[in-house]
């Protein structure tokens, strides 16, 4: 039986009950857990391996937390609005000239934040390898096309979100949006939060498990659908690119912390509960600035 350790106030107990059971049942290798309420920690628990070498899942382990990027990347940008240095109403091209072309040139930062900005995916399309690479996966999207007109439908922009809001960022300020996270919002808030983990953190990284599946073996997934065309960076009519499955495999590579993309990153259980609380805080007391 794998041992939970860390602490859960008594009337949180099933949440501790729930997170044992996913060892027993098989569907964990290592994972943490943590709550707060109120701005109290009531859960903080965790178990497990690591790395799947028997190296145990510690306090301060760390590791991917897919689109929870969304939150902190979302926050970067509307601190930049609050300083009145973005406008989100404005079309990014003011920004980044080149996205205006094939009829981009109205999307707005609010459709981005919105997920209705019409930008949900690669065209032409890109190799996995290539989110890895800024300034190409970045190029490819302001030369592409809409996929639909803005703010007339919402889809979500599983893959695509971070790069748009990131190179905004970048152009707004100089500083990847990594960076500018660091230094605006974890590190005055000190969060062990990172968009890019730099190799100090390397020992703690304990990498994701890639599904046994791929999209292709989900019952009824149509390969030319939106939302599987969304999850795949290759082209949205033909798919030649490596399987989903290996999409998220390469996702997982130590040498991909050293990137930019707000999209999967990295942070310790508690950082992910008190972030979104502090700056549910600042909108009403003490501003991030």
């Amino acid at each position: 039986m794998t041992e939970i350790h860390g602490f859960c106030r008594d009337d949180f107990a099933p949440v501790r009950e729930r997170f044992a059971t996913g060892f027993t049942e098989g569907l964990e290798r290592g994972a943490s857990v943590a709550v707060t309420l109120h701005g109290e920690p009531v859960v903080d628990l965790w178990g497990g391996d690591a790395d799947g070498e028997g190296t145990p899942w510690e306090r301060d382990s760390i590791t991917n937390v897919w689109s929870t990027t969304k939150t902190m990347a979302a926050t970067c940008v509307l601190m930049l609005a609050d300083r009145g240095e973005l406008d989100l109403d404005a079309p990014i091209a003011e920004h980044w000239p080149e996205f205006a072309v094939n009829g981009k040139g109205g999307v707005t930062m609010a459709h981005v934040l919105g997920h209705t900005a019409g930008v949900v995916g690669w065209d032409p399309g890109i190799s996995p390898v290539d989110l890895y690479d800024w300034d190409k996966a970045t190029r490819v999207l302001a030369e592409g096309p809409l996929w639909w007109e803005p703010g007339t439908a919402s889809g979500y922009h599983a893959l695509t979100q971070g790069f748009l809001e990131g190179e905004v960022v970048r152009r707004v300020t100089g500083r990847s949006i990594g960076t500018f996270f660091r230094e605006e919002v974890a590190e005055p808030l000190g969060a062990d939060f990172h968009i890019g983990l730099p190799e100090s953190e390397d020992h703690r990284y304990a990498p994701i498990v890639p599904p046994g599946r791929t999209l292709d073996d989900v019952p009824g997934a149509d390969p030319r659908s939106l939302p599987v065309r969304a999850l795949r960076p290759g082209d949205r009519t033909v798919y030649s690119i490596a399987s989903f499955a290996f999409h998220l495999a390469i996702l997982t590579l130590p040498v991909f912390l050293a990137g930019h993309v707000a999209l999967w990153q990295h942070a310790l259980g508690l950082s992910l509960t008190a972030l979104p609380a502090a700056v549910a805080d600042a909108l009403t007391s003490v501003a991030l600035v």
